[in-house]
């Protein structure tokens, strides 16, 4: 493979889906670290961006709403079919690869929380769904640092689902339906309860609103130019790990549904706030009070994309604005998804407050992603920016502050 001659015949297109920063060295190393461990030419370049939660946190586990973005932070594999059945993955910072026999396709309990757990589950239900699955191998990078709340595994398994359709199905599996697959292996396989906000936003790409009560979500791609309104969109990397956060992610969905149930529903998708609000009285001591307040949570911030969905329409950045910071105060308040039980480290909270005493009456800010540990997102006005990021970065750590811009295009091949 001639990378600078791929990176000509795709110059417009890559510039798009990076913000303008230059990929050639990073995809030259890539090629050059394939045909180190594999001894051949890879074939294709398969990437799958990370995500920004913008508004809707924790509602598609209840089929609410969402908004959400594609970001130029991404997973990358170079990528090649092999003969047999095997995949060979080496992954940077990896001495070893991961290797699955695609002919075993149970699930392996010890592998729980592993890489060859989500290769087996993509592999898995392509197969079940009538795609073909076949070998193959592939070295990947990721610029979705890991823990960051920005979906890393959401976009390596969106990659690897895109690396089997555009090797074995000629690119014929949607957005949606990537999605799914993705989900899939990560509940059954991988072991955690996800929702599949993280990989739609990833397959679909864009600023996108999502309404998850259809079994395939719909999608609306929502027109809006941080830049072009003077502002960056920026996470900052707080601090806290989230491997050993799986119980308190499934509580949450977990409570959601249990007051779901309550009110004799599968899911909080169809109680209003009205309903919720006079049924307090009976679901008192049926579920624990925090369930009650993280359904209230639900069916505010599943009307609140609607609301930020119609400003962003109508050309209305700062009532947006309002919705991102009020959606910010109810994972804080209602949600109760900062703070990490044991554990008297409280970076979200403090990255929260000295965004708010910075950026009140002039931007926004809120938790990003699942919550507990990670990332916040602000959204900062282009002159605030270097103050901005350099208190940050003092109380975080030099390069705690990324500003991201968002990604046009969800998961592509490249070649």
């Amino acid at each position: 493979m001639d990378v600078k001659a791929v990176f000509e015949r795709n110059s417009e297109r890559l510039n798009k889906l990076y913000g303008g920063v230059d990929q050639y060295p990073r995809y030259r190393a890539l090629a050059e670290d394939f045909r180190a461990r594999f001894g051949r030419e890879p074939e294709m370049f398969v990437s799958a961006p990370g995500r920004t939660e913008v508004i809707g946190n924790h509602t598609d586990h209840n089929r609410g709403r969402v908004l959400a973005a594609a970001v130029n932070l991404d997973t990358v594999a170079a990528v090649a079919p092999a003969a047999g059945s095997v995949v060979r993955l080496y992954s940077a910072g990896y001495d070893e690869p991961f290797v699955v026999d695609l002919a075993d396709l149970s699930v392996h309990p010890e592998e729980r929380e592993t890489t060859s757990a989500l290769i087996r589950g993509v592999a898995a239900k392509l197969k079940e769904l009538g795609y073909a699955i076949g070998g193959f191998d592939a070295q990947v990078h990721s610029t979705v640092f890991k823990g960051s709340g920005l979906s890393s595994s959401a976009a390596f398994e969106v990659m690897l689902v895109a690396a089997f359709d555009a090797l074995y199905n000629g690119w014929t599996v949607d957005a949606k339906l990537n999605a799914r697959i993705s989900q899939y292996a990560e509940n059954a396989y991988f072991g955690k309860p996800c929702g599949v906000m993280d990989q739609s936003a990833s397959a679909v790409g864009a600023l996108v609103s999502f309404d998850f009560a259809p079994e395939l979500p719909d999608v609306e791609a929502i027109a809006c130019d941080f830049g072009e309104k003077g502002y960056d969109l920026c996470v900052v990397s707080a601090g806290g790990e989230h491997g050993n956060l799986t119980a308190e992610y499934a509580a949450i969905p977990g409570e959601m549904k249990q007051v779901a149930k309550a009110l004799g529903r599968e899911v909080l998708m169809d109680v209003t706030p009205e309903e919720l609000m006079a049924a307090v009285p009976q679901l008192k001591g049926k579920v624990s009070d925090r369930a009650i307040l993280r359904a209230f949570h639900f069916v505010d911030e599943t009307r609140r994309v609607t609301e930020a969905v119609a400003a962003l329409k109508r050309d209305d950045f700062p009532a947006f604005l309002d919705c991102l910071v009020r959606s910010g105060e109810s994972s804080w308040k209602l949600l109760q998804n900062l703070y990490v039980p044991g554990s008297d480290n409280e970076e979200l909270p403090l990255a929260l407050e000295m965004s708010r005493r910075m950026l009140e009456g002039r931007g926004a800010w809120r938790i990003n992603g699942g919550g507990f540990a990670g990332t916040i997102v602000a959204v900062v006005p282009k002159d605030w920016m270097p103050r901005y990021a350099a208190a940050m970065d003092a109380a975080f750590g030099a390069g705690a502050t990324t500003i991201l811009s968002v990604r046009p295009e969800g998961v592509v091949s490249i070649r």
